[in-house]
């Protein structure tokens, strides 16, 4: 935040990141990474009961296999955490394209979950 008295290039408009309108979006896009992180633990831990998966993540797979629910915790803190830093950070122009990259895997991890997901359902509603 710029002094009292003076306007920083940021708050003036002068930047390409950094009006009120562009900070709504951000926002919106990190509060949809935190939900899309929720939903792709929980798939995993979905997938994992099923056998049909594994957790890719080396540092998190014994978690997800042997505690889910602390998994879906540690996992959604740990991407809180680096959600909360790229928000505070959201000046930056690099913290903006991580923003934007952390949406963009996590909302095609969900697709990617919701295609596997389509010939479970069918199976399990007799379709298959």
């Amino acid at each position: 935040m710029s002094e009292p008295g003076t306007s920083s290039s940021a708050e003036s408009g002068d930047s390409w990141v950094g009006t009120a309108e562009q900070f709504a979006w951000l926002e919106w896009l990190v509060r949809a990474i935190l939900i899309l992180n929720v939903l792709d633990a929980v798939f995993t831990i979905y997938w994992i009961s099923e056998h049909k998966a594994i957790e890719a993540n080396p540092l998190l797979a014994e978690l997800a296999h042997e505690h889910p629910v602390a998994f879906v915790a540690v996992k959604t803190a740990l991407v809180s955490l680096g959600s909360g830093l790229l928000w505070r950070l959201r000046r930056s122009p690099l913290a903006v394209i991580g923003i934007f990259a952390a949406f963009l895997g996590y909302y095609f991890l969900l697709i990617y979950h919701l295609n596997a997901l389509n010939p479970q359902l069918i199976q399990r509603l007799g379709g298959g």
